[in-house]
């Protein structure tokens, strides 16, 4: 059922250009199939001039599919396409015979009523049984397109039922990352307006910064690395007034690379990763850099933090690297890598391994 509903749509909703383009190649392949049974009866029958068949196929044939348009228009979706062809060719074979004596072809319907000649039963014959096997080439053909159709219409309808998960699966992933943040950043600032009021007004600027970032993600299409970036400096900055003397950062990314297109979180749960499990944790504190660079048809991204280096908790809570490494397996495949190991001296290197060229799997 749902196959043929979403049939019925893609066949309805095709644009004009489509139909114009459809109506042609079918006006084409009957044109073809007229021909060639005119051309099929002309050389059994010497005696009758060539342009008689070719006028009598071309009338015959075309009254069929007027028939049978006609027919649609005024049933719809009523009646399967075989009905509208078995109702069609009795009637657009009457109407094509006048039609071609009209025309000035031999009157074929009159001759096998008024004079029973052999040669109109031939002619008639030979038309009925042409007929319906060019009625059963174009049942199949339409059948065929209609299946196609119907096959497309499904896998946009996959694909857009895959697209609205994955935006679902975003918004719940940016709903587990941003409470987390905007509670600390907010009890930072209640802490902070007692006792250091600029620092307090220092960070609710940052996290306005933070929140107008974000805001104008949710309301594009698109996303750019530059973007993330900015996302992830203004974070940084609020985190760094939280840490004092603790946490240093650094972006180390080509001006080149900030063009190009960048899912969303992908580069900010690794920073913030880093904050909560290598650099917070350590009495010292550390530096976090990002840098990047470009390797042929990819993009290579890097948070490195100087912080506590790998542990049992590095994954465990919070937004989990599990998530991103699912996310890149959806939007690339293989193509897309998320890499975790040691850095030296001490702290943890996370890199994003992607394609410049953004596009996506297919599998």
């Amino acid at each position: 059922m749902a196959r043929s509903d979403a049939m019925k749509t893609r066949l309805t909703d095709l644009d004009p250009r489509q139909r114009r383009k459809r109506a042609l190649t079918n006006l084409g392949l009957l044109l073809l199939i007229n021909n060639l049974i005119g051309l099929y009866l002309t050389s059994n029958d010497p005696y009758t001039p060539f342009w008689h068949y070719f006028i009598i196929s071309n009338a015959v044939g075309l009254s069929i599919d007027a028939s049978g348009h006609l027919l649609h228009l005024l049933v719809r979706d009523r009646m399967p396409i075989w009905l509208y062809y078995i109702i069609a060719v009795p009637i657009g074979m009457t109407v094509g015979f006048k039609l071609a004596a009209m025309l000035g072809a031999k009157d074929v319907l009159a001759l096998v009523t008024d004079h029973f000649e052999s040669s109109g039963h031939w002619v008639l014959i030979s038309t009925v049984l042409i007929s319906v096997a060019a009625c059963t080439f174009f049942y199949l053909y339409h059948s065929r397109v209609e299946i196609r159709l119907a096959l497309e219409a499904e896998r946009s309808q996959r694909a857009e039922a895959q697209q609205a998960e994955a935006i679902a699966r975003l918004g719940m992933l940016q709903a587990q990352i941003e409470p987390h943040f905007l509670f600390n950043t907010l009890a930072n600032v209640q802490s902070l307006i007692e006792r250091d009021p600029p620092a307090a007004r220092a960070m609710l600027e940052q996290l306005n910064r933070y929140l107008r970032a974000s805001l104008a993600r949710t309301r594009r299409p698109d996303n750019t690395l530059a973007d993330e970036l900015q996302l992830v400096t203004a974070l940084l900055e609020i985190a760094r007034m939280r840490l004092g003397d603790r946490l240093s950062y650094r972006v180390d990314i080509p001006t080149a690379l900030h063009a190009l297109p960048m899912p969303p979180l992908l580069l900010q749960p690794l920073v913030e990763n880093a904050l909560e499990h290598g650099i917070e944790p350590a009495i010292a504190g550390g530096e976090i850099v990002i840098d990047g660079r470009q390797d042929g048809d990819t993009i290579i991204l890097r948070v490195l933090d100087s912080g506590l280096g790998l542990t049992d908790t590095t994954d465990s809570d919070g937004v989990g690297l599990a998530n991103i490494r699912a996310r890149l397996d959806q939007l690339y495949g293989a193509r897309g890598r998320l890499a975790l190991y040691p850095n030296t001296p001490s702290g943890v290197i996370a890199e994003l391994t992607l394609p410049c060229s953004q596009d996506k799997s297919t599998g």
